[in-house]
């Protein structure tokens, strides 16, 4: 088969002494450049008592660094270790068989005072509003289960400042207002997971049935690991996996590729490589039957059926894909033209796999059930279109349709300069070559309908399903 229209882009990979990727893509219809830096580190590489700890240092790296976001490093570095110490104290009070919680209040007060005097010495935002004047947009960065990427757009003339910033970050990292941006996470935990209904019911599926694996862990963390994270457990945790061997950075632009290469050299080459984050041994144990549970809060009903299936690169992968397609993907697909077109039994349908990639995960469909109907009658109504599935396959002309789609989403993602460093960057932190994630894409359109039909049979059973429910509670 000839090769996808994302493989032919002319791609210039640029590998530094210490491991860091670069792929460069000249692209001359603006005078912009989209920038992204990915590291295949997530929250499956933590363990229980670091947990959240990737999505923190998403945060904390835009604090600044030794020369960026202070006023006066030698005044605030030891108030910064100063905290360290006090919270060292709390820590050790805390796990006491009988902690002596007027101290640890006391020593929560000393350690809010000590950041508050170390914050005359800093400059907020620093980092934010040098890129920002400079015509910067979209600065951000995500965690994932297996990634962390940060990303912005920028005038190509400002290329430079992007790399003078960037390696200064990586190299010097300055994790100032940690227990304050803490705060900061535990409170985005609490919107995502504690009181988004959302949140609350996949959390409870993956708990349910990821029993072993890091995949029934959030992403966000444990709010008791947050509790008690410290600072200098984050900066180690940085400088150990967050090094330039781990880093792929994708520069897609108006850009000028001998001219990255120098700026590569120059500016990143003095970054340490850091090592390999902790590999993921743990292997989920086979389930032995359908497993429930039931979610009690004030909300409207909403239902998650998650079937044990396979990783991204297992070679089933595609066909469970285009199966979750032909559930879902547009209004003449069988549970939309059923539940939300037809009947109106479901305000939203959707089918999908989740929650990473690289290890197995589940193949899920969630429904919001429109009163008066119920949870339980949209689950029948699911295993009934299953059903059809599995006696008949799919009609040549759905996976055509979905194809078709497919293949418009290939050429808009082309036409994003931004989208396309990000997929580019991925495809080569995840697989070691750029273009893996346009074959992926041709892989799905490649499944017939019986691959469709011989999945859904062999993984959509009743003893490999989790089944979370959330019933509103009883005000009694």
């Amino acid at each position: 088969m000839p090769a996808a229209p994302g493989e032919r882009l002319p791609v210039v990979r640029h590998t530094l002494d210490n491991g860091m990727t670069f792929l460069i893509l000249e692209r001359r219809q603006s005078p912009t450049v989209s920038l992204v830096i990915h590291y295949p580190v997530g929250s499956v590489n933590e363990h229980l008592g670091n947990t959240g700890i990737a999505h923190v240092l998403e945060h904390m790296l835009f604090k600044g660094s030794e020369e960026i976001g202070t006023r006066d490093r030698a005044r605030e570095s030891p108030l910064l270790d100063a905290v360290d110490a006090a919270r060292d104290s709390m820590i050790a009070e805390a796990g006491l068989a009988r902690p002596d919680t007027s101290r640890i209040r006391r020593l929560e007060d000393v350690i809010s005072s000590l950041e508050d005097q170390a914050r005359v010495h800093t400059v907020a935002n620093e980092f934010d509003r040098i890129l920002s004047a400079e015509g910067a947009r979209g600065l951000n960065a995500t965690t994932s289960h297996e990634a962390t990427r940060y990303f912005v757009e920028l005038p190509s003339n400002r290329l430079e400042l992007w790399f003078a910033l960037e390696s200064d970050r990586m190299r010097h990292p300055v994790f100032r207002g940690f227990f304050t941006e803490l705060d900061v996470v535990r409170e985005e935990r609490r919107m995502r997971l504690e009181t988004s209904p959302g949140g609350i019911l996949e959390t409870a599926l993956l708990a349910t049935a990821f029993q072993v694996h890091p995949y029934g862990v959030p992403v966000i963390g444990h709010a008791s690991d947050l509790e008690f994270l410290t600072r200098r457990q984050a900066l180690d945790y940085f400088l150990d996996y967050y090094g330039a061997g781990n880093a792929v950075a994708a520069i897609v632009g108006d850009v000028d590729a001998d001219e990255v290469k120098r700026w590569a050299n120059e500016y990143f080459g003095p970054v340490r490589p850091g090592r390999q984050p902790p590999a993921v041994l743990a292997r989920e144990p086979e389930q032995a039957g359908e497993r429930r549970v039931t979610v009690e809060f004030d909300a409207e009903p909403r239902l998650l059926i998650g079937w044990r299936a396979v990783s991204g690169l297992h070679p089933d992968a595609p066909a469970l894909a285009m199966l979750a397609s032909v559930l879902t993907a547009g209004r003449t697909t069988r549970l939309y033209r059923r539940l939300v077109a037809g009947d109106q039994s479901a305000v939203h349908v959707a089918a999908y796999l989740g929650p990473g990639f690289a290890h197995p995960r589940l193949f899920t469909v969630g429904a919001v059930p429109r009163s008066p109907h119920t949870a339980a009658e949209i689950e029948q109504a699911v295993y009934e279109e299953i059903e059809k599935i599995k006696e008949t396959a799919p009609d040549p002309r759905a996976l055509e349709r979905i194809g078709n789609q497919l293949r418009a989403g290939d050429f808009r993602r082309l036409s994003s300069n931004l989208e396309l460093a990000m997929q580019i960057a991925e495809s080569q932190a995840a697989f070691g070559d750029w273009r893996e994630t346009f074959r992926l894409s041709r892989r799905i359109m490649d499944v017939t309908p019986q691959d469709v039909r011989r999945v859904a049979i062999q993984y959509l059973e009743t003893r490999s399903r989790t089944v979370a429910t959330m019933v509103r509670k009883d005000p009694s």
